[in-house]
């Protein structure tokens, strides 16, 4: 049985074969031509590749740095989705009384109020992780052999958003809700013009309504944000042209390092003719170690590019957002057996 430490260093490695084997290819080829052919005219000097590499580093970490911003930003603005719910949920039970109301309402009625508002919200949070899930043109990793072939999608993607509001609100709100473009909007709203009904009865005071529509407006605050980073992909400009840098400098690499390495094979040969002779081939896998680098770095930029495409490391809203279901169900005096489970961890991965 795998660690986790291990399992994770063999789906790394597994995770880019591909682009191992490309490199073995590459070097192999080079190291080939360089041996039998005897081609060691073609070379470049080191100094201006390691311009080109260290440009190459640079692009990298910026691009590796603008994505983590993406990430932890998203992460931040699902946080506060969290932070807000709780609040919003516990209001909602503290301040739809009768102590103001112009007509008494049995208790009963009231706990269906909350519980109705309360699920509603539910919904809200159901429909925006739906709309985070759906796919925009340059969202492409998940489509990747290497990211698709563990079959970990997130569960959006094996359910319909009106399957997933049908528990939460009635049928009339989810007709309603379906005919809009921007269905998390529309739920909002629907909870706004409720709460204004309900401080018209008195149910809700005055200066209870206007704290709940303060909470309404911090969530419209963070849905935007969350939709902000859905709609507006990092830069193609950096993007593509970093992934054109990063394999110009791995295409041209083999250029300096062979002849590095039969220049000291050489010299070599005078004390130890077979390792001299073959000292070349050592070059293979210090190629294969260096590009790997680079490469794989410049991967872990793409993939956290879009924080909500799907695929394994993106933010987990698909478990957040049950989390506050779970959170609010239950302190709705709700059983855990009514209360759907979180869902579950595939491959050490959730979403």
């Amino acid at each position: 049985m795998y660690t986790k430490k291990k399992f994770t260093a063999l789906q790394m490695a597994i995770w880019t074969r591909f682009e191992t084997l490309y490199f073995f290819l590459i070097i192999i080829t080079y190291c080939a031509l360089h041996y039998f052919l005897d081609i060691s005219w073609i070379k470049i000097p080191w100094t201006p590749l390691a311009l080109i590499g260290t440009a190459v580093a640079f692009v990298i970490g910026f691009q590796n740095n603008a994505a983590y911003d993406r990430i932890w930003e998203a992460r931040k603005i699902w946080g506060g989705i969290v932070n807000t719910s709780r609040t919003f949920g516990m209001l909602l039970q503290d301040m739809i009384t009768n102590e103001y109301a112009k007509t008494a309402v049995d208790k009963e009625e009231l706990n269906t109020l909350i519980k109705t508002i309360t699920y509603r919200h539910i919904a809200w949070i159901t429909a925006l992780r739906h709309a985070m899930r759906a796919p925009k043109p340059w969202e492409t990793n998940a489509h990747l052999k290497s990211n698709s072939e563990w079959g970990l999608r997130p569960p959006e993607m094996n359910s319909s958003l009106e399957n997933d509001l049908e528990p939460y609100i009635s049928k009339e709100d989810l007709s309603h809700v379906l005919s809009k473009n921007n269905k998390q909007t529309a739920l909002l709203y629907l909870q706004s013009h409720q709460l204004r009904k309900l401080k018209e009865k008195g149910v809700i005071w005055e200066f209870s309504f206007l704290e709940l529509e303060s909470i309404l407006q911090e969530l419209f605050t963070l849905q935007g944000k969350s939709e902000r980073i859905k709609n507006f992909p990092y830069p193609r400009q950096f993007a593509t042209l970093n992934h054109f840098f990063m394999w110009i400098f791995i295409l041209l690499l083999p250029l300096a390092l062979v002849p590095q390495f039969a220049e000291i094979g050489i010299d070599i040969k005078t004390n130890h003719p077979i390792i001299g002779e073959l000292f070349i081939w050592f070059t293979v896998p210090f190629y294969v170690v260096v590009a790997w680098v680079f490469h794989t770095m410049e991967r872990i930029g793409r993939t956290g590019e879009n924080p909500f495409e799907g695929t394994a490391n993106d933010v987990p809203i698909s478990t957040i957002a049950r989390g506050i279901e779970i959170d609010l169900r239950q302190n709705l005096g709700e059983s855990n057996e009514t209360i759907p489970k979180q869902f579950e961890v595939k491959i050490n991965t959730q979403f």
